[in-house]
């Protein structure tokens, strides 16, 4: 499903280039659930970017679900983005005084190619919820009375809602104690066998990388092992 061919990365800051990425080359099939891990520094943020479509590489090819996507405009990258990709942040970004519901459904209402009628929505988002195994006598809670575990599980449904063929965690715990990281971890596993789902996890540390099936380790921006 995910090809990187030789990906580089430069930024260029006042005339001056800093290389972040030197070649990195690495597949993931379908209903992976594959860590990329590194220290800060690695380059691991800059190859999450680049396979969420938030940034382009300076050189190499990304192929997504059959697609290259390398070389696509603003516009038909920020459409794949919205219709493959589910992000799941560590900071949640969830609107706080809007319910659990509404939260969720918000993709589906700002995908304009998305032309479902309300209770169509309705039923994607209770179903996204039941998957991210939030409990429904909670659904009509607004966000911000929500503990940070509960937090995380609505921002992994509405990482869902839009049925991705990728989810993207990027340090998904980062803000969690250890208990509550177990929970929300356990998703991710839950997601990934019983559903099927592809998910890659970006992270730091090693005892969260364990629940993936594999990882991939990242530093100076080489693949130092996969």
């Amino acid at each position: 499903m995910i090809k990187l061919s030789n990906i580089k990365k430069d930024y260029v800051t006042d005339g001056v280039v800093t290389s972040v990425l030197h070649g990195i080359s690495f597949e993931i099939k379908e209903g992976e659930f594959v860590a990329i891990m590194g220290p800060s520094g690695s380059g691991k943020s800059t190859i999450m970017n680049i396979l969420g479509l938030l940034d382009i590489p300076t050189s190499g090819t990304y192929t997504l679900d059959g697609k290259d996507v390398s070389t696509l405009s603003d516009d038909e990258q920020a459409r794949i983005r919205a219709q493959k990709i589910g992000f799941v942040f560590q900071s949640f970004n969830l609107l706080p005084r809007t319910t659990v519901l509404r939260n969720v459904m918000m993709p589906l209402i700002y995908n304009k190619k998305n032309r479902l009628s309300n209770k169509e929505r309705e039923d994607k988002t209770k179903q996204a919820l039941n998957s991210a195994g939030f409990p429904e006598d909670r659904w009509e809670n607004l966000s911000n009375h929500l503990s940070g575990g509960q937090i995380q599980r609505v921002a992994i449904a509405r990482a869902l809602v839009n049925d991705p063929v990728l989810i993207l965690a990027d340090e998904p715990t980062g803000n969690l104690d250890s208990k509550t990281s177990d929970i929300v971890l356990k998703t991710l596993q839950d997601l990934n066998q019983k559903e099927g789902r592809t998910i890659i996890l970006i992270t730091h540390e090693h005892d969260i990388a364990a629940y993936a099936q594999r990882t991939i380790f990242i530093r100076d921006g080489l693949i130092a092992e996969k």
